[in-house]
C-alpha cells in the first residue's frame, strides 16, 4: 500500500519503519524535509520519501497523521482537496481538551475523507516492540465498517505486529480516546513505565 505519515517523530518513524520493513511504499510528509530532525529520524529508512506536506498527501491511499494536534487544523485546511475520499488515521492526542483527538477537525474540513482513530492508545516503544514474552499486545481502532477498507487497516496494524479490535464506527471514538487516557495513567501517574500495553481475552 502506499502510505504518507505526516511527521516524522518517534510515532511516525517508529510505524513507518515496520511498514517499510512489510514492503509498503512510505513517504513523510513534514513541514521543513531537509531539517537536521527529520533526516535524524528517517535516516535508517532509505527507502522512504520524505516531502513537505502538500507534496506526500496526494500519492498515497492512506494517510497517517502523527503530528502535534495543533498543527491538524491548519494541514487539513491547507489540503482539503487532496485529503478527500482518501483513508485517514488520526493518531493524534491533545491530552487535557475536552476532546483528546481530531477526527470531527479532519471530517469539517475533509468530509469526504474516511477516517478512523487508530495508534492513539500506546506509547511508541510498543510499536518497536509489541511482543511482551510472546504475547502480542492489541491495538484497538475505530472507524467506518467497510470490508475493504478496514482490512487495509487492519494490515497495517497487523504489520506493526500487533493484534487489531475494531470497537465501532467513529461513536465510539471517545472510547478508544479512553484507552490512550488509560495508557497515560498507568505509566506515567501510576508509574508503571511506558514498557505497558493493553490485551482483551476472551472465552
Amino acid at each position: 500500500m502506499k502510505i504518507t505519515i505526516l511527521g516524522a517523530g518517534n510515532i511516525g518513524s517508529t510505524l513507518g519503519g515496520k511498514w517499510v520493513q512489510a514492503g509498503h511504499q512510505v513517504r513523510f510528509g513534514v513541514r521543513d524535509p531537509q531539517s537536521e530532525k527529520t533526516r535524524a529520524a528517517v535516516s535508517k529508512l532509505p527507502d522512504a520519501l520524505v516531502e513537505s506536506i502538500g507534496q506526500a498527501i496526494p500519492p498515497s491511499e492512506i494517510i497517517l497523521f502523527a503530528v502535534p494536534s495543533a498543527a491538524v487544523e491548519g494541514i487539513v485546511r491547507e489540503n482539503s482537496r487532496a485529503l478527500a475520499g482518501k483513508i485517514v488515521i488520526d493518531a493524534t492526542n491533545n491530552f487535557g481538551a475536552p476532546v483528546i483527538n481530531s477526527v470531527l477537525t479532519i471530517l469539517k474540513y475533509s468530509p469526504s475523507a474516511r477516517v478512523y482513530r487508530a495508534f492513539n492508545a500506546l506509547g511508541w516503544e510498543i510499536f518497536a516492540q509489541p511482543q511482551f514474552k510472546g504475547t502480542l499486545a492489541d491495538l484497538f481502532y475505530c472507524g467506518p465498517d467497510d470490508t475493504t477498507m478496514r482490512g487495509a487497516i487492519e494490515r497495517l496494524i497487523y504489520d506493526v505486529g500487533l493484534r487489531p479490535i475494531w470497537v465501532g464506527g467513529l461513536d465510539r471514538m471517545l472510547v478508544v480516546d479512553a484507552l490512550g487516557t488509560l495508557w497515560v495513567t498507568l505509566s506515567f501517574q501510576r508509574g508503571m513505565g511506558r514498557r505497558l500495553a493493553l490485551k482483551l481475552l476472551q472465552e
